[in-house]
């Protein structure tokens, strides 16, 4: 199978190229700057790309190129900071901007180049450096120019080498696909076979070549990589795989109901209930702090999930619906892109369990998990669901979590989610959901005057959940769903509107 490289320099778009090149259906992996010539050479790639970085090339300290990358003989793309790398390293100039770029750009076409290939001129392009190259190297064409970059796309053709001071990954650059498109399948000559039915085609035989005939053990939470991972690794190993899914009192409405009447009654999953509501919340009893709730959490959790364990005879694997971005979010390295926060997937395992991993996405983004999951046939109310955290509704509860507070919670957030059903937008949206916060404030209902909670509504648009835009929702719709939940969930009089992106907010409140 046909790959490319991408070197990490501390762009916030490196995962974006990733995803990119896959929608192109080439496989795609990430790797530190500071990854050694052996081991790209031993991943073997077709192509290999610089991503941006925040930094400037001549700062101490910051990330460099190794040269030696350069003899691996394969096209490579270098992508703004990437670009003023290669720039760097043969001999050209960069100075820090007059005039700095941060948004969309019209780039001139200067001449024919095979990166630009078909991209209209004066197209839309999407910026983001303080520096630029006031002189290309020697041996490389100038390709593009913008009104305040005269070095906005170069090229060395015999070397196949490449640079591109704007972003052809995000969706704000009109012609990006088709700029990513010439790299991989013009320049890179790669072929089309990064798709979810060779995925689960070898997944499934590696899976049954890997477990044999022992036993393997999933925690099913109902999520989307949860459930798709059960449902591959039942076509790998059938009643070999023990799913248990942990009623930890911190669910939505009726979650494990659903869950135990499709995975245990519809699909015939080996699957063992475990109402475990009481240990957790009491253990809750009277904390507040998110990260003390997310450790009672997950080690209560570990703790239950191992006595299940237990008693299950020759189980020698723990499968986990780990993602790619859990793990390059959970693998800092200097220079790279930075750690935004920790992993329950990743990591945490108690070493007594003695279990072998098995980890099937390991290496995909969540939208690829969600076509597997069609592919392998899972009803569409579990693959369109959106994300929800391992501790859930605990870090949407600030402050203590009771059970009159839950009850408040899964109530609101029962009509939030159904209403943005109703109305159609459910599936525009990556995240919605209600948030209880810690303050009363004064309403009027009828003659009485109340003092009673405030619920905050958050809804955002994302690709992967790495960056994210709050949700542009209809006012009529908004004021709609305020009503209702102040009119039928007591104890909330009060609806307010999360209007933060991601950075500098992140989508969850704790």
């Amino acid at each position: 199978m046909d790959a490319i490289a991408i070197l990490d320099f501390g762009s916030q778009y490196t995962q974006l190229i990733a995803r990119r090149i896959r929608e192109a259906n080439v496989y795609s992996e990430i790797f530190p700057h500071t990854v050694s010539y052996e081991k790209l050479k031993d991943f073997n790639p077709k192509g290999l790309i610089l991503s941006g970085g925040p930094m400037s090339v001549y700062d101490d300290g910051v990330p460099q190129l190794d040269e030696k990358i350069l003899d691996l003989g394969i096209p490579v793309l270098g992508i703004c900071y990437g670009m003023q790398l290669l720039a760097k390293v043969f001999g050209g100039r960069i100075e820090p901007a007059k005039n700095r770029e941060y948004g969309k750009a019209n780039v001139e076409i200067l001449g024919y180049s095979e990166i630009l290939k078909d991209v209209r001129n004066n197209s839309i392009v999407w910026m983001s450096h303080g520096d630029l190259i006031t002189k290309a190297p020697e041996g490389f064409e100038i390709n593009a120019s913008t009104e305040n970059t005269p070095v906005a796309a170069m090229s060395n053709k015999v070397m196949k080498i490449y640079g591109l001071q704007f972003h052809p990954e995000v969706n704000h650059t009109a012609e990006g696909k088709k700029i990513i498109s010439n790299f991989l399948f013009n320049i890179c000559q790669c072929g089309a076979d990064w798709t979810p039915e060779n995925f689960i085609e070898k997944a499934i035989s590696e899976i049954k070549e890997k477990v044999g005939n022992s036993g393997a053990i999933l925690a099913l939470s109902g999520g989307v990589d949860s459930s798709v991972a059960a449902t591959l690794i039942d076509k790998s190993i059938g009643k070999n795989l023990f799913c248990v899914h942990v009623d930890n009192g911190l669910m939505r409405k009726d979650e494990s109901r659903q869950v135990l009447k499709v995975f245990k009654e519809k699909m015939k999953l080996n699957l063992t209930f475990v109402d475990a509501s009481e240990i957790f919340l009491s253990r809750l009893k009277g904390v507040t702090d998110p990260e003390k709730k997310r450790k009672i959490i997950g080690s209560t959790f570990i703790e239950i999930f191992e006595k299940e364990a237990s008693k299950i005879e020759d189980v020698k694997f723990l499968v986990q619906g780990t993602l790619y971005p859990d793990v390059i979010e959970s693998v800092p390295v200097k220079g790279s892109s930075a750690t935004i926060k920790s992993h329950h997937n990743v990591g945490g395992l108690p070493e007594k369990m003695n279990l072998k991993l098995i980890e099937p996405f390991r290496e995909l983004f969540k939208d690829e998990v969600r076509e597997i999951g069609r592919k392998l046939k899972l009803p569409d109310e579990f693959i369109r669901r959106h994300p929800f955290p391992g501790p859930g509704l605990a870090v949407r509860i600030l402050g203590e979590v009771t059970p009159e507070r839950l009850r408040i919670l899964r109530e609101a957030d029962e009509i939030f989610i159904r209403e943005i059903k109703n109305f159609g937008i459910y599936d525009e949206i990556w995240q919605a959901f209600s948030v209880l916060l810690p303050v009363q404030t004064v309403g009027v209902m009828g003659d009485f005057r109340t003092y009673e909670h405030v619920v905050a509504l958050r809804a955002v648009t994302s690709a992967d959940g790495m960056t994210a835009d709050w949700y542009r929702m209809d006012g009529e719709i908004l004021g709609l769903i305020s009503k209702k939940i102040i009119q039928n969930v007591k104890g909330i009089n009060r609806v307010v509107y999360d209007v933060s992106s991601k950075p500098p907010a992140t989508i969850e409140w704790e």
